[in-house]
C-alpha cells in the first residue's frame, strides 16, 4: 500500500474541502456524494490508479465536483473550481475531453456501460489495464447498467472493478434498488465484496483482492452515508445543494488539509497524459462485386464491410442479436468470446442500449466500433447515441429495416419518426444511401470522421438501383441523379434511399422538365453554399421519403412522407397503401404545380 490509513484520511479531507468549495461557489451541485464517497475515490486514485494505463469512470456523474477535486489533486488541469458549473468552467457533469475525465457521464447507468466498453477494449488490446467505475444506487436502477453488467459477466471481464456507493438514498427517498443487489451481481457473474465506505484499510484490502480476481469482474459494495458529517447526513435532501452557505463554509474549513494536499503532490508526479483515439490513416479502397438490378442496401453494406475487413482494417463490429439480418456479421467477421478476444465481432445479445454505451467505451479506448440493429430499435439506444455525439466519438451505427416496407412485421417494426429524429441530434452524421456508390460514400465518411458518430440507414427490401452519374460530387450530400432533359427545370424531386427509384418513376410521368436529386446526407447538403443549393432545389420542390414529413419543409414546397403508423402486410402493398405510388404522387405534383 502506497499510503496508509492516516495519510489517506488527510488526502480524502483535502478532496472534500475542494469539492465542497466548488459546489458552494456554484450555488448548485451535489454535495451528498462528495461527503459520502470521497474516501472510496481517494483510495482508488492514491493507491491503485496507474496513470496512463488504468481508467476511472464516474458513472455517478452528479459527483462531478468530487471527480474534479481528485483530478485537480492528481495534477490534471480540469479548470478553475471557482467557476464550477459556470460558463467556461468545469461542466456540471463530467465531459470527455476534460483532462483526466474518461467518459461523459451524468445520465445514470451510462458510465457503467462505458466502463464495460473500456474494459473490453483493454482485453482486445491485450493490456493489463484495469477499469474502475463508481456507480450509485440510481445507476444500478437503470436498464442500461443492468444490460452492461450482464454483458460484463458473460464475457468474464476480470479487469473491471465496479464500486457501488451504497447509501440507500436517492432523490425521492429510499433507493428503489433490487431487494438483494449483491445476489443479482453474483448471478450476473461478478465476484462480490462488501466494505465500509469509510474504512480505508478495508477498502484497500478489497481493491487488492480485486486485482487478483482471475475470471470474473469485481463488484465492491461500499456502504456509505450520503452527506456524511453534515446536518443532512443520511437524508435525501443531502443529494443536492440543500445545505446553507454558512454550513458549506464550515465544512470547507473543517476539511481543509494542507498535509493531504502535499501527499497528493506525490501522486501528481506520476500523472501521465490523457488518452486520445487515433484516426484511421488510410481507408482502403474497396470495390463492390457485381450485383443485380434489384438489391437491398443492407446487402450492399454487408458486401462493402466484408471487403473492408478482408483488407485487414481493424474494426470492432457487433450487433444486438441481429447480425445476420443487418448484414454486419460477414464472411470476414470473427467472433470475440470470453475465451478469445482476438476477433473483430461482438455478439451483444438483445441489449441495444448496452451496445451503444459499450461502443462509446470502445471508441474512447481508441478502437473503431460499429454496431447494428433495426432502425426502429435505435430508440432503445438513443441516449448512448446522443452522448457519443456530445463526446465527439467515432462510433458507427448500422440501422437496417428502415421503412414501412418492412411489411408483415407491422407498425411495431416500421420506423416513422426515427430517421428524422436521428438527424436532429447535433453532431451525428446520418446517411441513407440508395445504391452501392452511396453505400461506399457513407462508410468512408463515417470511418474518416474521428470526431463524430455516424448512422448508416439501410433497407431490408431489394429495390431498383439507379446509377450515380460519374461527374457528381456525392460528398456534397445531394446531387442530381436523374437530370431534367429540358433546359429549364420546372420541378425537383428530392429523395433518399429506397425512394430514389420511386422518384425517378414519378419524374418520368411528369415530363422532361423534372430532375431528381438524391440526398444521402441532409447535413452535408445543408452545409453547401447557396449557389449549389439553388441548383439542387430548382423549380417546384417535392421531397419523397418514407418517414415523418415535417423536417423536409426546410427544402421542399411539398412532401410525400408518413405521419401515422404503418400497417401489417406485404411490404410492396404497405408501401403503396401509404401513398408511395408513382401515379398518385405524379398526379398530386401536377395539381400543386
Amino acid at each position: 500500500m502506497k499510503f496508509d490509513a492516516k495519510q489517506l484520511k488527510d488526502m480524502s479531507n483535502a478532496v472534500r474541502a475542494w469539492a465542497v468549495h466548488a459546489v458552494r461557489m456554484a450555488r448548485s451541485g451535489h454535495v451528498g456524494i462528495v461527503l459520502g464517497a470521497a474516501d472510496v475515490v481517494t483510495t482508488v486514485f492514491a493507491n491503485f490508479m496507474r496513470f496512463g494505463r488504468d481508467r476511472f469512470v464516474m458513472s455517478a456523474g452528479h459527483g462531478s465536483a468530487l471527480l474534479y477535486s481528485v483530478l485537480k489533486m492528481c495534477g490534471y488541469d480540469v479548470g478553475d473550481l471557482n467557476a464550477f458549473r459556470k460558463i467556461g468552467g468545469p461542466a456540471g457533469h463530467p465531459e470527455y475531453g476534460t483532462p483526466g475525465v474518461d467518459a461523459t457521464t451524468g445520465p445514470l447507468g451510462q458510465g457503467v456501460g462505458n466502463a464495460v466498453g473500456l474494459a473490453l477494449a483493454e482485453k482486445i488490446n491485450k493490456t493489463d489495464a484495469r477499469v474502475y467505475c463508481l456507480c450509485s444506487d440510481g445507476d444500478l436502477m437503470e436498464g442500461v447498467a443492468q444490460e452492461s453488467i450482464a454483458f460484463a459477466g458473460r464475457y468474464g471481464l476480470n479487469n473491471l472493478v465496479l464500486l457501488w456507493d451504497d447509501n440507500g438514498i436517492s432523490i425521492d427517498g429510499a433507493a428503489m434498488t433490487d431487494v438483494d443487489v449483491a445476489a443479482r451481481m453474483a448471478a450476473a457473474g461478478f465476484h462480490v465484496l462488501r466494505v465500509a465506505g469509510d474504512d480505508f484499510a478495508k477498502i484497500n484490502r478489497a481493491l487488492t483482492a480485486a486485482q487478483k480476481s482471475s475470471s470474473a469482474p469485481v463488484f465492491i459494495q461500499c456502504c456509505t452515508q450520503i452527506g456524511r458529517g453534515s446536518s443532512l447526513a443520511g437524508k435525501s435532501k443531502a443529494h443536492g445543494n440543500a445545505l446553507s452557505d454558512s454550513e458549506m463554509m464550515q465544512l470547507v474549513e473543517k476539511y481543509l488539509c494542507p498535509r493531504g494536499e502535499s501527499l497528493w503532490a506525490k501522486v501528481a508526479a506520476d500523472k501521465k497524459d490523457v488518452f486520445r483515439a487515433a484516426a484511421i490513416e488510410n481507408i482502403p479502397n474497396v470495390s463492390l462485386p457485381p450485383v443485380g438490378e434489384y438489391v437491398s442496401t443492407r446487402e450492399l453494406s454487408g458486401m462493402y464491410l466484408n471487403g473492408l475487413l478482408k483488407t485487414g482494417l481493424r474494426l470492432i463490429g457487433g450487433s444486438a442479436d441481429l447480425g445476420g439480418s443487418t448484414n454486419v456479421r460477414v464472411e470476414n467477421s470473427r467472433e470475440i468470446t470470453a475465451d478469445d478476444f482476438t476477433g473483430n465481432y461482438i455478439n451483444y445479445g438483445v441489449r441495444e442500449h448496452a451496445m451503444g454505451a459499450i461502443m462509446n467505451g470502445l471508441s474512447i479506448a481508441g478502437l473503431h466500433p460499429y454496431g447494428s440493429t433495426f432502425l426502429v430499435f435505435s430508440d432503445y439506444m438513443r441516449p448512448s447515441i446522443r452522448l457519443a455525439a456530445l463526446s465527439g466519438l467515432s462510433v458507427i451505427y448500422v440501422f437496417t429495416h428502415d421503412s414501412i416496407a418492412v411489411g408483415e412485421d407491422g407498425p411495431t417494426h416500421q420506423p416513422i419518426e426515427q430517421l428524422p429524429s436521428l438527424r436532429l441530434i447535433p453532431g451525428l452524421n446520418v446517411f441513407r444511401p440508395c445504391n452501392g456508390l452511396e453505400v461506399a460514400y457513407a462508410w468512408r465518411r463515417a470511418l474518416a470522421d474521428i470526431s463524430h458518430p455516424s448512422a448508416i440507414i439501410l433497407s431490408r427490401q431489394a429495390f431498383k438501383q439507379i446509377p450515380t452519374p460519374l461527374d457528381v460530387e456525392i460528398g456534397r450530400g445531394a446531387y442530381i441523379i436523374h437530370p431534367a432533359r429540358a433546359r429549364r427545370v420546372r420541378a425537383t424531386i428530392l429523395a433518399t434511399g429506397s425512394e430514389v427509384p420511386l422518384a425517378v418513376e414519378v419524374a418520368a410521368r411528369l415530363g422532361d422538365a423534372v430532375q431528381v436529386v438524391s440526398v444521402p446526407s441532409v447535413a452535408d447538403f445543408r452545409a453547401q453554399d447557396s449557389e449549389y443549393k439553388n441548383k439542387m432545389l430548382a423549380g417546384f420542390v417535392v421531397a419523397i421519403e418514407a418517414a415523418a414529413s415535417a423536417p423536409w419543409f426546410e427544402f421542399a414546397d411539398a412532401v410525400v412522407g408518413i405521419d401515422n403508423f404503418g400497417v401489417s402486410g406485404p411490404g410492396a402493398e404497405v408501401y403503396a397503401r401509404m401513398g408511395f405510388d408513382a401515379d398518385i404522387i405524379a398526379r398530386d405534383i401536377k395539381a400543386k404545380m
